[in-house]
Formats: C-alpha cells, structure tokens, sequence
C-alpha cells in the first residue's frame, strides 16, 4: 500500500542558511514501488516545477505535465517536484491535493516568499533524478519541450540544454511589449558578455545533469540564478547546448484570480548587468576607457590645432615665435579644451588599467573555482568508497 512521510522544517533564527529560516517543507512522496523503479535501467527524469500564486492554473498545468510525462515513460522514469514558494493564494493546497494519489509527486513548501533562485535550489536537492527538467508552470513553454530537451542531453552527453526562443529556429508569440523587448536585449548582451556561444541565458526552462548540477555551488535567491548556472559551467568547461523553442503566452485569467508578473524592471536590469560584468568584466573597463580616450584625443587635437593656428599668427609679427606662447594663447582661448583633454586622458588611462586587472583576477578566480570543484569531487567520491 502506498505511505507518505511529512516533514515540517521549523523556523531558526540561528541558522546562516536561508532554506532553515522561514520555510517549512512538506515532503508527500509515496515509497511504494519507487525501489523497483530504481532496479530498472531507464533513465530517472525529475521534472521540477516551481509556483508561486498559480491557484488558477496549476490542476489544469500539472495535468497536462503529468500526462505528457507519461507518454515517455518507454524511455524514462520519472518523478515530479513541485515547489510552492510562499504563495498567498491555494496553491499550496491544490498542489497537496494534486500529489495525494500520484505516488511519483513531491510537494516542498516555502512559508514566505524567497524568489526563484531560492525555490530552484530548494528543488534541486530534492530531486532524486539522473536528469532535472526546470518548466514553467504556466506552459508559456509547452510540454513537448521536455521530450527535445531530454533527446538532446541524452545525444549529446551535454550537462545542460536550454530551450532557446531566441536561436534560430526559435520564436515567440503573444509576450507583452515591454517584457519582450527587456528580454530580447537582455539576451543579446548577455550572450555578448558570453562571447555569443549561446542566444538564451535567462530562460528558466532547461534540463540539467544532475550530478553535474549539484557539484555547483549556487548562491543566487532570484531570477539571475540562471545567468549564474551558465557561467559557473563555463567556468568548468563543460558542454552547454540549446534547441530552438517556442515561447508563448497563454491566456491564464480567471474572475477571480489575474496572472500579474513578477518581473520587476529595475531589479531585473540591475541583475542582467551584474551577470554580464561576471561573465566578462573587461568589457566594462576596456570600452568605457576607449570612450574617453576617443574624447581625450579629440579635444587635445582641438587644442594643438588651435595652438598651431596661433603660432602661424605670431610667426607674422615675430622672427622666432616661442610655440609656449601658441599655447598660452589657445589656453586662454579655449581653456575647456585643456581641462577636458586632460581630465578624460587620467580616466582612460584607470579604466584601462582596472580592465587589465579584472582580467588578471578573473582569471584567478577560474583556477581556484576550478581547484575548489576538483577537491568537493575528490572528498565526495572518497567518501562513497568509504
């Protein structure tokens, strides 16, 4: 007969880890033949399915999830991990009530709110996968990505696979203005920063290797979290891949309830830009510098053509004009010119050097991320020896 186990996590006020200070987790995972599925030798998927106020959708969407898990279950096992992040509606409850009978469902369960980061990470421990699938609650992917996403890691032995709107071969549909445009140019500089190896870096909906991914030492509570997964993989050099996807916004009001994003513009940008100064800071050093260099020389070439024009001047009423006193004259003609030549000159010459140093500590900083990821295995596969 089927069991299922509870486990409330108490709030601590003493504990540094966020995930034990006002979160609770209710873990339903029914045990019941779960140890002759891990017998057989298909692969385990863990389809991990973050929310937060999605009471509207989430019977409909994790009906529809559910099924279409089912249809690969030739080729994979597969389990469901829902994470209700704080949500102020039912969510919680329907969620429960969705994973009563469904031996293969878990619920984890944040008290409050901690943003996306926070419940992925969550989620990532939980999930007993050989491959974790991240979706979006409300289909604005759908389904059948799942089955591609899977396909290419299993073909490729890649690490990670993005579904990608904005590769070629991708599209997006029925994503309001704003939200589109934000997004669109946020990828582009993004993949800028990652010297274009990949179109889509802020997409949530990937599949990952889960032994690759626990290996990661995550820190991010919000939607960067996915910015900051490429970069440390890229940091290890591993391989990352994306297919194109199709990115749609579905209709999901209700009378009651009204889909409202969590996007929050200001935040949002602050992050993008913080993820791209990780992936290449020189970049933030080196242009602004040749900005001010270009600006420097432009007004030192005012200034010495004036300079020049004045000495042209002297050189009619004196024998053997003193240049100084070209200079002189252009100075007190145009003493700006002098100021801003000189001042942008001092500015281009930091940031330049600041650009050279953020590249030499960068690279540092791989080394020992490398180092520090080459010992967490060393000690992990010693202790599974022992």
């Amino acid at each position: 007969m089927a069991t299922s186990r509870a486990l409330e996590l108490k709030t601590s006020s003493s504990s540094s880890d966020i995930e034990d200070n006002n979160s609770a987790l209710t873990d339903q995972r029914y045990q019941s033949g779960c140890q002759s599925e891990r017998d057989s030798p298909k692969i385990l998927v863990s389809l991990l399915v973050p929310a937060y106020n999605e009471s509207s959708i989430i019977e409909k969407n994790l009906g529809i999830l559910c099924k279409y898990m089912q249809s690969l279950e030739n080729k994979f096992q597969w389990e469901m991990v829902i994470v209700n992040d704080g949500s102020r509606d039912d969510t919680y409850a329907k969620a429960l009530e969705f994973a009563k009978n469904r031996e293969n469902v878990l619920v984890l369960h944040h008290r409050i709110n901690h943003g996306l980061g926070q419940a992925l990470r969550y989620g990532f421990k939980n999930c007993q996968g050989d491959y974790i699938v991240v979706v979006d609650l409300d289909l604005s992917y759908s389904a059948d990505h799942i089955g591609d996403l899977l396909d290419r890691i299993v073909k490729t032995q890649a690490r990670i696979v993005v579904a990608s709107p904005y590769m070629r071969g991708g599209s997006i549909s029925n994503v309001p203005w704003l939200r589109k445009t934000l997004s669109i140019w946020a990828n582009r500089f993004l993949s800028f920063t990652d010297k274009r190896s990949l179109a889509t870096l802020t997409g949530m909906v990937r599949v990952y290797d889960a032994q690759f991914l626990k290996r990661l030492n995550l820190r991010s509570k919000g939607m960067e979290i996915n910015p900051e997964i490429i970069h440390k993989a890229r940091l290890l050099g591993v391989r990352v891949e994306e297919i194109p996807a199709h990115l749609c916004w579905l209709p999901q009001k209700t009378e009651e309830v009204k889909r409202v994003s969590s996007m929050k513009i200001a935040k949002q940008t602050t992050a993008v830009l913080v993820s791209g100064f990780l992936f290449r800071p020189v970049i933030f050093f080196l242009i602004p510098s040749l900005i001010l260099f270009l600006l420097s020389a432009y007004a030192d070439f005012y200034a010495m053509l004036r300079s020049w024009h004045n000495y042209q001047q002297l050189a009619l009423s004196q024998q053997f004009p003193d240049f100084t006193d070209a200079i002189a004259m252009a100075y007190s003609q145009a003493p700006h010119t002098f100021f801003i030549g000189g001042i942008t000159l001092i500015l281009a010459i930091q940031l330049f050097s600041l650009g050279v140093l953020s590249m030499q500590s960068k690279n540092y900083f791989e080394e020992i991320f490398y180092l520090g990821t080459a010992i967490y295995e060393n000690n992990s596969s010693i202790k599974n020896e022992s």
